[in-house]
């Protein structure tokens, strides 16, 4: 057999001989430019300000601590908590993080430690400041805040008593519609322009929306509008509670809400909405005023009727008109095989049998009488039979019920208390519109990109202070599209889409895929090498700054 000999092969870098078989590589990916961002906010030290204190063997702080969890949630890998060593081990972690600190220094053990020291300050508190000097830093004007809710999935069993502050999970995760499983509400206020939560509490699973957002005005709205200066709080129905509305209006913070539509007052709007004198406001929509007093507070409601909606809303209706009026037809069909033993019983079968029908019309509707005799064939001339009765009839689709439900189609209601006639139609419509801000929030923490489809910690305080992380990585995510597309503009510069056209609007998600397969080659001890930066790439480092640029040099 022949043996081949063992041989090495070397490089020569200016006086430097490296020997090849000491070089390794990890992927940067797009992780360099949210770690130039968080550097630029300075979040590490922000929290380090508040926990100066290290991690037991100190080698790295609550603020590194914090920004590792960010680059785990925007890493787009879905690991769970116990995965961090793992996650990291194929990153340049100290070219992330900070110079000595190695992937084993990111354990569960550590992390819990951080998650615990969050929750004991306060999540919430923590965060709106930290929302505040990001917001400050990109020079938001923060016009209006958006308030909405969602539940995530909780899996394990946890000891709810462990702290009577914590949130509870209960059982009944609604999205799901699964009565086995664990859920937490978490609400979040969001700015209007960049869509940056500048506001997270998280809440018991059993808490539902108007509760949440009567206890979340009441105790914290004040001081979210001295911080963030916001001219409107917005918000869906679930605002729009008597007892809700006063405490805004207590604190003179003005709203912008949609009215429920199940409010008397409401339905006999839409009843008369003939009435009214439209006007248009844009693209297809229409509106008109009405003043209004609702829970003691005087106000002005904007109704809108939108063609588009009406179009979309009426072919749903009519599908659904068919659908029940077949079930209607098969239901009178077994109604009118039904026997009953007086007239009486089967007029109360027909009358309870219409009330549960939407949109059908009956004709011709009458009781019939009939006999019937024991035994088979012709019956004898001295028979004595039984008198039964049936119901009979004829249906058909009212017209009038389709053309009332179909000028409801493309409607809705919207309340406000700014009275003063410098709110405009179309301005009051913009700030409603701008709720889409922390619906897209909401669907980029469910993403099952994101760092988890499903909860899973030890107990309910590090969940909430787990929140308050994702909430961050929405927030970096959030504020660094917000520079990116800022940037372009000022600089004229576009990025090429999806389709290879010129965009100053690129999604951070896309930019993010773009620089997929970025990696830092380590050539020895002292040789750090960036490999495939492309053109692309430069575009973006180049129109965000040296900063980021230094981050992939």
């Amino acid at each position: 057999m022949t043996q081949i000999a063992d041989f090495d092969l070397f490089l020569t870098f200016g006086e430097t001989k490296v020997n090849l078989s000491d070089y390794t590589s990890k992927s940067i990916d797009h992780l360099g430019l949210v770690s130039a961002l968080c550097q630029e906010l300075g979040i590490a030290e922000f929290i380090d300000n508040y926990f100066p204190e290290q991690s037991e063997h100190r080698h790295i702080s609550y603020g590194q601590l914090l920004v590792a969890m960010v680059l785990n949630g925007l890493g787009f890998v879905s690991r769970t908590l116990h995965m961090y060593p793992d996650y990291f081990a194929d990153k340049p972690v100290e070219r992330l993080l900070g110079v000595g600190i190695k992937p084993e220094h990111i354990n569960d053990d550590v992390l819990g430690r951080c998650l615990d020291k969050l929750y004991d300050h306060g999540v919430s508190s923590l965060y709106q400041e930290l929302a505040e000097k990001v917001v400050l830093h990109l020079g938001l004007p923060c016009k209006s805040v958006h308030l909405d809710s969602t539940s995530f999935h909780v899996d394990g069993d946890y000891d709810v008593e462990s702290d009577n502050k914590a949130i509870r999970l209960t059982k009944g995760y609604s999205r799901d519609h699964r009565p086995d499983l664990n859920q937490v509400i978490l609400n979040l206020i969001t700015e209007n322009q960049a869509g940056i939560p500048v506001y997270m509490q998280a809440c018991s699973g059993n808490t539902n929306d108007s509760e949440g957002f009567k206890k979340l005005v009441k105790s914290h709205v004040s001081s979210l509008k001295a911080a963030q200066r916001s001219r409107y709080l917005v918000a869906d129905a679930a605002l729009y509670v008597a007892e809700t509305i006063q405490a805004l209006q207590e604190q003179e913070q003005l709203f912008i809400t949609r009215v429920p539509q199940k409010l008397v007052e409401a339905k006999n709007l839409i009843k008369n909405q003939n009435q009214l004198s439209y006007e248009p406001i844009f693209d297809g929509y229409t509106g008109a005023w009405v003043d209004s007093t609702y829970g003691g507070v005087t106000q002005k409601w904007l109704f809108i009727r939108s063609a588009q909606a009406s179009k979309r809303e009426q072919r749903t209706l009519h599908k659904n008109i068919l659908a029940s009026t077949e079930q209607s037809m098969k239901s009178f069909k077994k109604l009118c095989r039904q026997t009953f033993s007086c007239e009486q019983d089967a007029k109360k079968a027909f009358d309870l049998w219409l009330k549960q029908q939407r949109y059908i019309q009956v004709f011709d509707i009458d009781v019939v009488e009939n006999m019937v005799y024991q035994g088979r064939g012709r019956p004898k001339a001295d028979a004595v039979g039984e008198k039964i009765y049936q119901v009979t009839g004829n249906l058909a689709t009212s017209i009038r019920k389709k053309e009332t439900k179909e000028d409801e189609t493309g409607c809705f209601i919207l309340a406000t208390n700014d009275i003063s006639d410098k709110l405009t139609m179309s301005e009051f419509l913009t700030h409603y519109k701008s709720q889409q801000a922390v619906e897209r929030g909401f669907r980029f923490l469910k993403s099952p990109d994101f760092l988890t489809a499903s909860l899973f910690l030890k107990k309910p305080e590090r969940i909430e202070a787990l929140l308050m992380v994702m909430t961050c990585s929405l927030m970096i995510y959030a504020a660094l599209e917000h520079l990116i597309r800022s940037r372009l503009r000022e600089k004229n510069m576009f990025f090429p889409d999806m389709k290879n056209k010129p965009t100053q609007n690129p999604t951070a998600k896309w930019v993010f895929s773009c620089f997929i397969g970025v990696h830092e080659l380590s050539i020895g001890a002292d040789i750090k090498v960036i490999l495939n930066l492309n053109e692309r790439h430069k575009i973006i480092l180049n129109c965000l700054g040296e900063a980021y640029g230094g981050i992939y040099s």
